[in-house]
C-alpha cells in the first residue's frame, strides 16, 4: 500500500495530449519516448529554462521548454540532465529548434528521453515558446471553468439529495464521482453505494486508522493492489473523525473530484448529526448555509420566510416534508413562532404563496442574492414579514431592487402620506378643486400640461392654475425631481 497525504489544494491541469494536439503549435512528438499513458500526464504550466540543471526549481507536472542553449555536449551529461528532469516529475520536455543553436534534435537527447521514459516534443522554429505558454494558459483557464461548472452542478444535486437521507446522498455522491462510496462510523458502515466492497479491504482500514489518529479536517489516499484509487476524509463538522467518508475507483481523483467530495462530506456530516431525518438535516443545512454558503455555488438564490397566519398552522408545522415539497427545496428550517425560513433558486409563484396562506403560512420572498449575501437577505425578509403581516397578504421583493415601498411598514407609509397631502385634502374639502387628483395625474404624465388636461377634462390653463395652488399650499417647487418623487410615494401610500 502506498499512502500519501492529500495536498491542501489541487491545481487545475490539462492532459499533455491537449497541448500536443493543438494544431496551431505544430509540435512534433518523438514517439519512441512515449510511455503507454504519457499523453494522459497532467500539465499545470509551461515553463522555459536554459539552466544546466533546472530540476531543483521545478514543482512537477510542468511542460519544460528549452532551446538547448546550455545543453551539455557529452552524452553522459545529457543523460544525467534528462534523468534529473524525469525524477523532478515534469510531464514532458519541449526542445526548440533554433537556427545557429540546434537546427536538429541532438540524438543523445532523443536516446536519453527514450531511456528514462520522458516524453519529448520538438518545437519548430516558427512556434515561439510564448505561443506554447499562452496556449497552455488558455487551456488551463477553460479547464478551470469546466471544473467550476461541474462542481456547481454537483453541489446543487447533492444539496437536493441531502433532504432524502444518508442513502440517497451516498448514491448521489457516488454517481457524481463515478465511484463507490462508503460512510464509515466507529466499527460499522453507515451507508454505502455503487459497489463499495464489504468488508472494506485491510488497506482501507489502515488508512482510516491513520486518519483517526490525528486531528482536524484532513484527507489521505491509497492505491489498492487491484489498482483502485481510494480517498478518505472525515465528514464535516465531525472533525474528530468519528465518521469518515471513503470513495474508490479505478481512475485517480482530480481537483474537481476532491472539491465535490468535500461538499458530500459536509452534507454527510450534517446528516450524521441529524440522523436520516430530513427535517433535522434541512434545518441544520439551512442554518449552516446562512453563515457558510459555499455549498450552494455561485447562482443567485432567494430567501423565503413565513409566519403563522391567524389560526397557527400546528399540523402544517409538524409536517416538515410538506413545506419542502411546496417550496421544492430541502433547505427549510422551522423556527419558534411558528416561523420557517427556506433557501430557493426560483421565487415561488404568487399562486403558490396564496396556497401557503390558505394553509396557514403568510410568506414573503427576498430579493435574489448571491449565496454569500444570504445573511443580508435574512434582514430583508424581517422587514418584508412585518409588511406582510400589516397587509395580510404575501409580499415579494422586486428583482430590480427598486421595490423601496415593500420595505416600508404600512403604518409609517400611511402616516407620511397623510401628513404630506393634508394641505391639499383640506383645500379639496372646501370646494371642488380636485388638487390631489390633479397632482396625481400631472405626475403620472411627467408634467405634461396637455395630456393632464385631456385626462382630467379641463383646459390646460386650469391645470397650470391648480399646480400653482399645489406649490403654494405645500410650500414646494415641483420643478425639483426629489419633491416629485416624494409626492408620488405619498400619493401611492395614501390612496
Amino acid at each position: 500500500m502506498t499512502q500519501t497525504p492529500d495536498p491542501l489544494g489541487s491545481e487545475v491541469n490539462v492532459p499533455l495530449r491537449a497541448v500536443v494536439g493543438n494544431p496551431e503549435l505544430a509540435l512534433d512528438l518523438v514517439v519512441e519516448t512515449l510511455r503507454p499513458d504519457a499523453l494522459d500526464a497532467p500539465v499545470r504550466w509551461a515553463h522555459v529554462s536554459e539552466l544546466r540543471d533546472p530540476a531543483p526549481y521545478l514543482l512537477g507536472a510542468e511542460l519544460l521548454l528549452t532551446a538547448g542553449v546550455n545543453l551539455p555536449a557529452e552524452p553522459a551529461e545529457i543523460g544525467r540532465y534528462v534523468r534529473r528532469l524525469a525524477d523532478s516529475g515534469i510531464s514532458a520536455l519541449g526542445f526548440g529548434l533554433t537556427p545557429g543553436t540546434h537546427e536538429t534534435l541532438p540524438p543523445p537527447l532523443r536516446s536519453a528521453c527514450a531511456r528514462h521514459g520522458l516524453p519529448l516534443l520538438i518545437v519548430p522554429p516558427r512556434t515561439p515558446f510564448l505561443a506554447i505558454s499562452r496556449a497552455v494558459s488558455v487551456a488551463l483557464a477553460e479547464a478551470g471553468q469546466r471544473e467550476q461548472r461541474r462542481i456547481a452542478a454537483a453541489r446543487e444535486a447533492l444539496t437536493r439529495a441531502a433532504g432524502d437521507g444518508l442513502g440517497e446522498l451516498a448514491s448521489a455522491l457516488a454517481g457524481r464521482l463515478r465511484a463507490w462510496v462508503a460512510l464509515v462510523g466507529v466499527g460499522d458502515v453507515l451507508a454505502a453505494d455503487h459497489g463499495a466492497p464489504s468488508p472494506l479491504p485491510p488497506e482501507v482500514g489502515e488508512l482510516l486508522a491513520t486518519l483517526r489518529s490525528g486531528r482536524g479536517i484532513r484527507s489521505a489516499t491509497t492505491e489498492l493492489a487491484d489498482g483502485t484509487h481510494v480517498v478518505a476524509q472525515p465528514v464535516y463538522p465531525q472533525a474528530t473523525a468519528s465518521h469518515l467518508v471513503v470513495v474508490g475507483r479505478a481512475a485517480r481523483f482530480d481537483g474537481a473530484d476532491r472539491a465535490i467530495l468535500s461538499v458530500g462530506a459536509a452534507l454527510l456530516g450534517l446528516a450524521g448529526r441529524a440522523g436520516s431525518d430530513a427535517a433535522g438535516l434541512g434545518a441544520t443545512a439551512t442554518a449552516l448555509l446562512l453563515g457558510e454558503t459555499g455549498v450552494l455555488g455561485e447562482d443567485e438564490r432567494r430567501l423565503v420566510a413565513g409566519i403563522a397566519y391567524r389560526r397557527g398552522p400546528k399540523e402544517v408545522a409538524a409536517r416538515y416534508d410538506w413545506l419542502r415539497a411546496r417550496l421544492d427545496t430541502p433547505l427549510v428550517r422551522l423556527l419558534p413562532g411558528p416561523r420557517f425560513t427556506a433557501i430557493v433558486r426560483e421565487a415561488p409563484e404568487i399562486e403558490d404563496l396564496d396556497r401557503l396562506r390558505a394553509d396557514g403560512w403568510l410568506a414573503v420572498v427576498s430579493s435574489p442574492v448571491p449565496p454569500e449575501r444570504l445573511p443580508e437577505a435574512a434582514t430583508e425578509v424581517d422587514l418584508l414579514l412585518r409588511r406582510a403581516a400589516a397587509l395580510e397578504r404575501p409580499v415579494v421583493a422586486e428583482a430590480s431592487g427598486l421595490g423601496l415601498d415593500a420595505l416600508i411598514a404600512p403604518g409609517a407609509a400611511a402616516g407620511f402620506a397623510a401628513k404630506a397631502l393634508a394641505p391639499l385634502r383640506e383645500l379639496d374639502g372646501k370646494g371642488d378643486r380636485a388638487l390631489v387628483e390633479t397632482l396625481r395625474t400631472w405626475l403620472a404624465h411627467h408634467g405634461g400640461w396637455d395630456r393632464t388636461a385631456a385626462e382630467l377634462g379641463v383646459h390646460r390653463n386650469s391645470v397650470r392654475h391648480r399646480i400653482g395652488q399645489i406649490e403654494r399650499a405645500l410650500g414646494v417647487d415641483l420643478a425639483d425631481p426629489e419633491i416629485r418623487m416624494r409626492l408620488w410615494f405619498a400619493l401611492r401610500w395614501g390612496s
